[in-house]
């Protein structure tokens, strides 16, 4: 394989489903051809429901004047009623209150609103919690926040190690009481972050109140500090229809069996709510649907949203296809690619053409003349075992005068893929794959041909970095090429290791931040690929080696590009935390007497590394506090650098770099492959691409969706394995760490599996349960029922960082977990201490 090289000389080392609840003037029935709807206009026509869009001028003047605002609209997963989106100013969300106030628009949406008038934006009450003011973010930590080189899932094949390995961040809770009322409710206490860190915006109650206390101004209100006002919007236009438009869910028939529409239309309900449900054309649905509907009560089918029109509560849509029975890994899974817009069919004739024919291919002898020949150099490459895209390999050579010459070279996918080719276009449309379950002294970049001496797996690579001194058995490593020694491959592993350590150590030093949460790593059954097992993935120093190498390589690639064409570089930027949230999570630490920094990525990185001990108990707080502190991070975002005319824009936060890229996976992320062509045109290979700055951002922006499609289906792929582990292997047990305290539930970080469950009061055996306030942090007390006549009842208090044994178990409800909390007494699981430390400060 040839491969464009970076080689760096080194010194040497020292609620209701879809919308139902929304009732029209039609009621459940208004919907299409319903000519004999009673509720009609003077002018004979149908009231709407939703508000015309406007125009598009109108909308281009609106944003320049500023009078309306644009950005992604998130919808709350658990309160399908309450919508989002990002203020421009980094305060807090805009609030979009109810279905009607959506317009239409659907989760993921670049929309345009137009702010309420100010009594009728949501009061936040004095001293209240105002997680519910905010949006419920799912997780976005860029890669090179939590580790980018982990080990990826296989396409087929299920060997030893564990080939799914995702962040664990779900939960299918859907409200405090646990039966999905969706009362707007607001909490008295402490900021969002102490309450719930997982799910902004679920019922995390203390008291109800009434739609009109929570989101318009009474006429007392009104002397409130601004700070307790949310700025309430409706949407007035969809720019970009983002979401696929496409849902799984199940067929039903209508409940009026007279009505025009039952002869006509059956109704489709999303498994997602925040989908509207959809009336669909009985002659898209099987034959004998009508006479034997129960026959489908569990089958998951897909169905595409066509219209949905003003007139309408319902959405108008198609039926795509029939899955097959609900809670089974392939149609689920078909189902969660679907509704994110993956496409995973075949590739076309047209595009396998493109492809190199005859094989085993061969190096054409022309290359030969344009490349440095690598091929007799120590070079290998170090991967997960189960991995089957090598596209990167490492080199450390000795050099005379003391210093290393360390190589990374990456395949040189580009070679592959010429612009405009049919291929280039469906890995532009596609544009990531989806994975289900020091100072340098000298830098020279160049096309090179390689061949790697070794496979090494990261277990290879980890053995020999713990054995420097002892030779690893032959039996125990991969076949190495007659031309070198295994003894060769073990020292340049250990003189990589020995850099890696130093550049990794200066990173941070230079005020670098990363936030390591628990990742949820499977064991699949050979034959049936149903989960057998699963455990929390060991980040060790083998993936630490290879990470700070594609670090450094990233970085040289992002200078090289951007100096070469200042207005053409395609970079990656991480955008410091958000405002709000941050000063929430500083409040909060404030209350707990937590000694942290959060003035920089680097001071929040050494305030996490150094406010805990190394006792298991330290550690499990230290998990929870860096859960919490991932919530206010944004994600990181490709972008061309003749957009963005602010440097200082540039900046990838959590790296602390000022130019960041990704130039290392390029057979896994089209975006590298956007790299590749730029460098390879800054070297003199080739023209630059014939793209002007602003179509470089388009393709940047589409980067960027497929990315976050493609984070939320591997998050999705986790949560369904896990649910399929916890009914075919539960109940499973495990200690867990209290996150978040409301009045009738509380939240824990499960430690064995890193995931986040709601426990729920009315599903314990408790005599009673009281919430209060001590100072201003939230304690639950719990009173057990006597297991036996005549014992005393146990007392069990539980408040934020309260560690708790905890066991999930399998709902009757296909594919859904929940957490039981086990009676206090019982003996320790993972043998961490049993008592919290003193209030005030974190255990030394």
């Amino acid at each position: 394989m040839s491969h464009p090289d970076c080689r760096l000389n080194l010194r040497p080392l020292g609620t209701p489903r879809g919308v139902s609840s929304v009732v029209g003037p039609h009621g459940v029935g208004a919907s299409p051809g319903d000519k004999k709807s009673k509720n009609k206009s003077i002018r004979g026509k149908k009231k709407s429901i939703f508000e015309t869009y406007m125009s598009k001028e109108d909308v281009s003047d609106g944003l320049k004047r500023g009078t309306l605002i644009q950005g992604v609209l998130r919808i709350n997963p658990k309160k399908f009623h309450e919508a989002f989106i990002p203020s421009p100013d980094g305060d807090r969300d805009i609030f979009i209150d109810g279905v009607v106030a959506r317009n239409r628009a659907l989760n993921g949406d670049l929309v345009v609103v137009k702010l309420l008038p100010e009594e009728q934006w949501k009061v936040i009450k004095p001293e209240s919690n105002d997680k519910e003011t905010e949006g419920a973010y799912e997780l976005d930590l860029p890669e090179e926040l939590c580790g980018s080189h982990l080990p990826q899932q296989s396409v087929k094949g299920y060997g030893d190690s564990p080939d799914v390995i995702i962040e664990a961040q779900f939960d299918d809770s859907d409200s405090e009481d646990g039966h999905g009322n969706t009362q707007n409710v607001l909490v008295d206490g402490v900021k969002k972050l102490s309450v719930c860190v997982h799910d902004k915006g679920k019922e995390d109650a203390d008291a109800p109140v009434t739609k009109d206390e929570s989101t318009s101004m009474s006429q007392d209100s009104r002397a409130l500090p601004e700070k307790s006002l949310q700025r309430s919007a409706k949407v007035v236009y969809i720019l970009e229809k983002k979401h696929s438009r496409a849902a799984t869910g199940f067929l039903k028939l209508l409940a009026d069996k007279n009505s025009e529409l039952f002869r006509k239309y059956a109704l489709f309900s999303p498994s997602d709510h925040r989908v509207p449900r959809i009336y669909v054309p009985l002659k898209d649905c099987p034959q004998d649907f009508v006479t034997r509907p129960k026959d489908y009560t569990n089958t998951l089918f897909i169905c595409r949203i066509v219209d949905w029109k003003e007139d309408s509560n319902f959405a108008l849509g198609q039926l795509a296809k029939s899955l097959g029975q609900a809670g089974e890994i392939e149609p689920e899974t078909e189902g969660i690619l679907t509704e994110y817009g993956v496409d995973f069919s075949d590739f076309s004739s047209e595009v396998l053409d493109c492809l190199p024919q005859g094989l085993p291919w061969t190096i054409p002898p022309e290359e030969f003349s344009k490349r440095r020949d690598l091929r007799k150099d120590c070079i290998f490459t170090i991967d997960p075992s189960t991995a089957r895209d090598l596209d990167d390999a490492l080199s450390c050579k000795p050099l005379a005068d003391g210093n290393f010459e360390v190589g990374v070279h990456i395949a040189d996918v580009s070679y592959f893929v010429p612009e405009g080719s049919p291929l280039d276009k469906v890995a532009a449309e596609r544009a990531t794959s989806v994975y289900l379950v020091q100072k340098i002294l000298g830098e020279w970049f160049g096309r090179t041909i390689i061949r790697s001496c070794t496979k090494l797996s990261y277990e290879h690579a980890q053995s020999m970095i713990e054995s420097p001194t002892e030779k690893i058995p032959e039996k125990e490593l991969p076949p190495i090429s007659p031309e070198h020694t295994s003894e060769e491959v073990h020292q340049a592993v250990l003189n990589l290791h020995g850099i890696a350590k130093e550049l990794r150590k200066q990173r941070f030093v230079d005020g670098a931040l990363r936030l390591d949460q628990l990742k949820l790593a499977f064991t699949l059954d050979h034959e049936t690929g149903l989960p057998q097992g699963c455990h929390i993935y060991e980040y060790r120093d083998s993936n630490k080696l290879v990470e700070e190498f594609m670090l450094l390589a990233n970085m040289a690639v992002a200078h090289k590009t951007h100096r070469t064409f200042p207005e053409h570089a395609l970079l990656r930027r991480h955008p410091p935390p958000q405002t709000k949230m941050l000063n929430d999570l500083v409040e909060f630490c404030e209350q707990m007497g937590l000694p942290m920094d959060f003035s920089s990525a680097g001071a929040l990185n050494e305030s996490l590394t150094k406010t805990f001990g190394d006792d298991q108990y330290s550690l499990a707080r230290k998990e929870v506090l860096t859960n919490m502190c991932s919530r206010p991070m944004q994600m990181a975002l490709y972008f061309c650098s003749g957009v963005l005319q602010d440097q200082t824009q540039f900046r990838h936060y959590a790296l602390n770099v000022p130019l960041y890229t990704h130039f290392t996976s390029p057979i896994r992320r089209f975006a590298d492959v956007l790299v590749h062509r730029l460098l390879a045109a800054a070297l003199g290979y080739g023209e630059l691409p014939d793209l002007e700055s602003e179509a470089l951002q388009k393709q940047a922006d589409h980067c960027n969706d497929r990315r976050m499609a493609s984070k939320r289906v591997q998050e999705l792929s986790t949560g369904l394995f896990f649910a399929i582990l916890v009914k075919e292997s539960g109940p499973l047990e495990s200690e867990a760490m209290v996150l978040g305290v409301l009045n009738q539930a509380f939240d824990v970080l499960v430690l064995r599996y890193g995931v986040q469950k709601r426990v729920y009061c009315n599903a314990l055996p408790l005599r009673s349960h009281h919430f209060q306030k001590v100072g201003k942090k939230p304690e639950l007390t719990l009173v057990w029922e006597p297991e036996a006549e005549g014992q005393e009842q146990v007392q069990q208090v539980v408040t934020i960082f309260s560690l708790v044994e905890v066991v999930l178990q399998a709902e009757t409800t296909a594919l859904k977990y929940s957490a039981i909390l086990k009676r206090p007494g019982t003996e320790s699981l993972l043998g961490l201490q049993d008592k919290e430390p003193a209030a005030g400060g974190p255990q030394a």
